[in-house]
């Protein structure tokens, strides 16, 4: 899976000490699987609040990385949930594959 983890809003006033907390992350992430019919892409996207509460290991908004981000939001999520969005996104490429319906248009 591909994470986009690059928007982020921030505190605009010091909280617990800090300047520039990242509080909320915007994610996007997608998966792609190719064979001899094509390519085939499932996505999804939302944002997850972080816990802002206790900062233990404080990062700069200048040095944060979207790597970091994605290693944030992966944890905010939790193993399960994460392991539901790729089992998503697999069901996504699948009905790409093998559509289950299809459009018609109806004779008059």
């Amino acid at each position: 899976m591909e994470w986009d983890c690059k928007n982020v809003e921030i505190y605009t006033q010091a909280y617990n000490g800090n300047d520039g907390v990242i509080w909320n992350v915007h994610w996007k992430v997608e998966k792609s699987e190719e064979d001899d019919n094509g390519t085939y892409t499932g996505s999804s996207y939302g944002s997850i609040s972080l816990n802002t509460e206790t900062i233990e290991d404080f990062v700069p908004v200048s040095e944060v990385t979207s790597d970091l981000v994605q290693s944030w939001v992966i944890s905010a999520m939790g193993e399960d949930a994460v392991t539901s969005l790729e089992a998503l996104l697999d069901s996504k490429i699948e009905e790409q594959k093998n559509p289950s319906t299809t459009l018609i248009t109806i004779q008059e």
